[in-house]
């Protein structure tokens, strides 16, 4: 039986440990004193756990029920790290107005691990199960998810993984993924009063721009996603030039392309690619070069796959209503689990605020999740 007093009090515990992503804000304490705090707890539930530094002062916490050797297995995936909290007011407080927690990462994804932790505590003490369930509270989801790499290039492995993003208790199958690239135009340094000696670095981006916009376009009309919908393009930074009086060199932008299932990297290569052939063909003035940068794929999970139907029936029974299936637009860990041959899915509480200055979850939806939670565990590890 879950203790719905017990899963706030280890919520506001979580909330009240800064755990902010320094690679994101420079001075961010990182994932140590959050990690040590679920190793403690695990160790007293009754689980083996330890802590693990997954690059210098970045850490994992990862604990294992022992199950008796007969079942499936399942892994628990959280992250710890949050963003930064510009803007908010009291962000580490755990301040509890009504229904709602509120504080940086409450929702995302503070609310979610809480209820991990409040559920493995439990079937730890009602003995245990057949199947191991891994409980990996995970270090830089936020940034590059070196926390997660670090755990499957480790050799952990489940039959099945939940990623506890906030979800608001919706089964969500599928989300998108993402593609980082740089574009680099090249011009002819001159002074600004001779025309005839310069070419314009600055200027032949705005043909490179004119060209994404259109990119955009056909993205967008292109058959949809179901239920993600369109993948998209847009330019995220740009800087060029030295002075005013000048024809600028170079000029750099920045590009994010969101990617569907069955996209990757080379499929924005390769769209980058013709556009800059298109523009040299015009213009033999024309020089440009791309770079792609970081990636990640989509997630796309099997209706049918046992972890879906499984998760499904036990929120259908807790909330007693049918589970909804859905996607989302935004990158998890989900997808690093799926690519290395673990069926994954996304479950979560409810909240509103995620990376915004007033971020909250709803304590109810926490305790239910807790509840799915060992629900679930109890009958795929069952299995």
């Amino acid at each position: 039986m879950i203790d719905r007093k017990r899963v706030a009090h280890i919520l506001a515990d979580l909330v009240r440990i800064e755990s902010i992503n320094p690679e994101l804000v420079p001075g961010g304490s990182g994932e140590l004193a959050i990690a040590r705090y679920v190793v403690d707890f695990l160790k007293a539930a009754g689980l083996e756990a330890k802590l693990e530094e997954v690059s210098p002062g970045r850490f994992n916490a990862i604990g294992i029920l022992r199950g008796r050797g007969v079942g499936r297995s399942l892994m628990l995936n959280g992250h710890l790290d949050t963003v930064g909290v510009a803007g908010m007011t009291d962000p580490f407080a755990a301040r509890i107005e009504g229904n709602r927690l509120y504080g940086r990462g409450a929702q995302d994804m503070k609310g979610g691990l809480a209820a991990a932790l409040a559920a493995v505590e439990t079937l730890a003490h009602s003995g245990g199960l057949p199947g191991d369930v891994i409980i990996a509270a995970v270090a830089d989801e936020e940034y590059q998810s070196i926390g997660t790499r670090a755990l499957l290039k480790g050799g952990v492995r489940a039959d099945a993984a939940i990623v506890m993003e906030p979800t608001a208790m919706e089964v969500v199958v599928s989300h998108k993924g993402f593609a980082w690239a740089d574009i680099e135009t090249e011009g002819r340094a001159a002074h600004g009063s001779r025309p005839e000696d310069g070419l314009d670095a600055i200027a032949f981006m705005g043909r490179v721009l004119a060209e994404i916009e259109q990119l955009q376009a056909r993205l967008a009309r292109a058959p949809a996603h179901q239920p993600l919908g369109h993948g998209s393009v847009h330019a995220s930074l740009i800087s060029g030039g030295q002075e005013l009086s000048s024809y600028p060199a170079r000029c750099k932008l920045s590009l994010e392309r969101r990617l569907l299932p069955g996209e990757d990297s080379e499929t924005f290569a390769g769209e980058l690619g013709q556009i800059l052939a298109k523009l040299a063909a015009a213009d033999s003035n024309f020089r440009a070069t791309s770079k792609l940068g970081y990636s990640a794929l989509a997630l796309e999970t099997p209706e049918d796959a046992p972890i879906v139907r499984t998760l499904a029936g036990c929120t259908h029974q807790v909330l007693e209503h049918e589970a909804k299936l859905g996607g989302q637009s935004f990158w998890t860990d989900a997808a690093l689990l799926s690519e290395a041959g673990i069926p994954s899915v996304l479950f979560g509480p409810t909240g509103a605020g995620l990376h915004s200055s007033v971020e909250f979850v709803e304590l109810e939806s926490v305790a239910r999740t807790a509840v799915i939670f060992a629900a679930c565990a109890k009958e795929f590890c069952g299995a």
